[in-house]
C-alpha cells in the first residue's frame, strides 16, 4: 500500500448538475459546491478541481418540500444558512477534525432553526423543509451531517456503496426485518421521512465520517435520482463516464428515462492526490458514527457497518407534502439551468394553444352553418319565440 506524505496535497475534482425532472413544474432541490479555504461556492474551473486546503471543502444536497415555492424556499434556505454558519466557525484557521465535524452539526442544526423559525412567521409556509446530506472534505476524511433521506454514496476499487442511512420509514422497517430492500422500492410508503429540517423545532443530526483513498468518488443526490436508478448502475457510469460532466449529466438522463417523477439533483467528486494511499483489502466504508467529545446528542462510537445499523432520533413520519403556496416567494437555488427541460415545457405550451385555435375555429364554423340551415328553412327570415301565434 502506498503511504502519503504528511505535507501532499489532496486533490478534489467536482461537478454538479440539478433537473427538474418529467413530471413537477418547480425544482425544490438546491446543491452547492465550496472551497472553504479560499471562500469560492460556484462550479467555476478553480473549483471544479482545487485543492483541499485546511478549512476544507464542502459539498451539500438539499431536497425541499411543502409545495409551489415552499421547498425551494427551504433547500435554498438551508444551503444560505449551512454555508454562512461554516464560513463563520472557520474564521479563526484551520481546525481539528472535531471542531470541523462539531462546526458541520452546528450548521446543519442552525438551518433547521431558521427554516422552523421562518414557517412559524409566515402561516403560509407551515410544514415547509428540505432533506439534507452535508459532506466536508477535511484532509483525508469526509464527515458527513445528515438528515432525511438524500445519499451519499462511495465508490471504490470499482464497488459502490452507501455511506449515509436514510432517516425512512422504509429503512427502519428493512432494520426490523419487516420487508426486504426489494419490496421498499415499490412500496406505497416510501417517501416517508422521520426527519426534515424546519417542520420541527429540534433534530437530530446523524453525523458520520468516512477515511478517503486515492481515487475514489463520492456521489451526493437527492431521492429523485437514488429512486430511480439502482447505485450499480451509477456506479457502471462512474467508471465508464469519461469526465465528471458527463457522469452527471448520464446518471440525470437515465433518471429521467425511468420517468423523471421527481427533481434530480446529484455531484460527483473524485479525490486524488500525495495526501491520500492507495485502497486496501482491509479498509472499511460504509455508516460510522463519528462521536463529538461531550455530545449528548451523538450516539456511541461504533465501527464501519451496513447502512441502518446505528440508531439516531427521529420525529413522527411525515409524508413529503404538496401544499399550495404563493408563486412569488423568493427563491435562492444553486443549478445549471436545463434547456431541454424549458424547449418541452415551450413546446407543450405551442401546442395546447393551437389546440384551442382550433376548437375555437370548429364551434364558430358549426355556428354559421347552422344559422345558415335556419335561415334557409326560415325563408330568409327568422322570427323571434316571443312573437310567434
Amino acid at each position: 500500500m502506498t503511504t502519503s506524505s504528511p505535507d501532499a496535497s489532496v486533490i478534489v475534482h467536482v461537478f454538479g448538475r440539478t433537473d427538474v425532472g418529467r413530471t413537477r413544474e418547480h425544482n425544490e432541490d438546491a446543491f452547492v459546491v465550496a472551497d472553504l479555504t479560499r471562500g469560492n461556492a460556484t462550479l467555476q474551473p478553480e473549483v471544479r478541481t482545487h485543492v483541499v486546503g485546511d478549512r476544507g471543502t464542502l459539498f451539500m444536497v438539499a431536497d425541499g418540500m411543502g409545495g409551489a415555492a415552499a421547498g425551494e424556499i427551504a433547500s435554498a434556505m438551508a444551503i444560505d444558512v449551512v454555508m454562512r454558519e461554516l464560513t463563520q466557525a472557520l474564521t479563526a484557521g484551520a481546525p481539528t477534525e472535531d471542531e470541523f465535524a462539531s462546526a458541520m452539526k452546528r450548521a446543519t442544526a442552525s438551518a433547521n432553526a431558521h427554516i422552523h423559525a421562518f414557517a412559524q412567521e409566515h402561516p403560509e409556509f407551515r410544514g415547509m423543509g428540505t432533506t439534507a446530506t452535508v459532506a466536508g472534505m477535511l484532509g483525508s476524511t469526509v464527515f458527513l451531517a445528515q438528515v432525511g433521506d438524500s445519499r451519499a454514496y462511495l465508490v471504490r476499487d470499482g464497488v459502490g456503496r452507501q455511506i449515509t442511512k436514510d432517516q425512512s420509514l422504509m429503512q427502519k422497517l428493512i432494520e426490523a426485518g419487516e420487508i426486504t430492500e426489494e419490496e421498499a422500492e415499490h412500496s406505497e410508503r416510501r417517501n416517508i421521512i422521520l426527519q426534515a429540517l424546519g417542520p420541527e423545532a429540534s433534530i437530530k443530526v446523524d453525523l458520520t465520517h468516512q477515511q478517503v483513498r486515492r481515487g475514489d468518488v463520492l456521489i451526493l443526490c437527492s431521492d429523485g435520482l437514488s429512486g430511480q436508478v439502482r447505485l450499480e448502475e451509477l456506479t457502471a457510469i462512474v467508471l465508464q463516464a469519461p469526465d465528471l460532466v458527463s457522469a452527471c449529466k448520464r446518471m440525470i438522463d437515465r433518471a429521467n428515462e425511468s420517468g423523471g417523477p421527481d427533481n434530480i439533483t446529484v455531484i460527483v467528486a473524485r479525490f486524488d492526490g500525495e495526501g491520500l494511499v492507495d485502497p486496501h483489502a482491509g479498509d472499511a466504508v460504509g455508516h460510522s458514527v463519528f462521536a463529538l467529545p461531550n455530545d449528548s446528542q451523538q450516539t456511541p462510537a461504533a465501527s464501519h457497518q451496513p447502512v441502518g445499523t446505528a440508531t439516531t432520533g427521529e420525529m413522527p413520519a411525515m409524508p413529503r407534502t404538496t401544499r399550495k403556496l404563493p408563486s412569488e416567494a423568493f427563491v435562492l437555488t444553486t443549478t445549471i439551468p436545463d434547456d431541454n427541460a424549458a424547449k418541452r415545457r415551450a413546446r407543450g405550451s405551442l401546442i395546447a394553444l393551437l389546440l384551442l385555435v382550433m376548437l375555437l375555429g370548429m364551434a364558430m364554423w358549426w355556428v354559421f352553418r347552422a344559422a345558415d340551415s335556419l335561415t334557409s328553412r326560415t325563408g330568409g327570415s327568422v322570427t323571434p319565440a316571443d312573437t310567434r301565434p
